[in-house]
């Protein structure tokens, strides 16, 4: 039976509706919106002379849903189950029982710094899903632009005035070699003796390499490297094969150097500090997910 409604439905009026139907009596139904008798009464008055329709018929004990009314009492309990849905779905976001969260990092970072982060926040909230989206600085700005991630950290900024920026860690570089190899056994190089080796580094857009670039820039030195590769991973392989000397991260050669695997050289007067960033949307209010990431250690 279809009800032909020439107006918008009063919202009020069906939840006072559906009340009565879950209860079938006109004081329990009141009784369960905290309001009175008279006015459940009235109000129900009123919808059933908007709608056309009697919706209820009056027994000595309680009412009993009409045809009508039973068409509408199926849409409603739908409308008002679909209502605690809802709510129940914004509590559990705001609980952390449920959500997700999009983060997306510089190799160094999603390697050696986020791993137990995620993992300790996943123990305390495993019902919201994370994931980790590896990539260089400038990629990530742009994704976080296209809101395809929530939060980003990096090794550099490429400054977009509709990201937010601050440092919550700092690092160093330092100039890695295979123990063997010539430079190695120097002890220490001039930073002009740079140029005579063969230089890994990164690909444009990486942080590491941006940063390298313009501390080298400012001894008024360019450097031509003789390879360009991914990661640091695939970078320090090639060092520790004796394919030339790279700077890299001091966070991401611990364990070569417990092994002996590689060796740090010193360069004199040259010391390649940086911050690492979070960077985030300004426009972009936080999820609840998002605030306990970044509240976390």
């Amino acid at each position: 039976m279809d009800i032909d409604i020439p107006f918008p439905m009063n919202l009020n009026h069906l939840a006072i509706f559906h009340a009565v139907a879950l209860t079938g009596n006109i004081s329990r139904g009141a009784e369960r919106l905290h309001i009175c008798q008279s006015a459940v009464s009235k109000q129900l008055g009123e919808f059933e002379r908007t709608l056309g329709h009697r919706l209820f018929d009056r027994l000595p004990r309680g009412v009993r849903l009409t045809q009508a009314g039973s068409v509408l009492a199926a849409y409603a309990r739908k409308l008002f189950e679909l209502e605690q849905e809802a709510e129940q779905a914004l509590g559990d976001l705001q609980k952390l029982d449920r959500g997700s969260l999009a983060i997306g990092a510089s190799r160094t970072i999603s390697s050696y710094l986020l791993p137990a982060r995620m993992a300790a926040f996943h123990a305390r909230y495993p019902g919201v899903e994370l994931s980790l989206h590896e990539n260089n600085t400038l990629s990530i700005e742009r994704k976080l632009l296209d809101r395809e991630i929530d939060v980003g950290f990096t090794e550099g900024v490429v400054r977009d005035d509709l990201l937010s920026y601050s440092a919550f860690a700092q690092d160093e570089l330092v100039l890695i070699a295979k123990p063997t190899h010539p430079a190695a056994k120097r002890g220490a190089l001039s930073a002009a003796e740079l140029s005579s080796f063969s230089i890994l580094m990164h690909e444009p857009g990486s942080g590491t390499r941006d940063v390298t670039e313009r501390a080298l820039a400012d001894k008024k030195l360019r450097i031509r490297p003789a390879m360009t590769l991914a990661s640091s991973e695939a970078i320090k392989q090639t060092v520790c094969a004796g394919g030339g000397l790279a700077f890299l991260s001091s966070l991401s050669i611990t364990e070569e150097l417990k092994r002996k695997k590689l060796v740090v050289i010193q360069v004199k007067q040259l010391r390649i500090r940086r911050p690492l960033y979070q960077v985030t949307l300004k426009a972009s209010a936080p999820s609840p997910a998002l605030s306990a990431f970044l509240a976390s250690d």
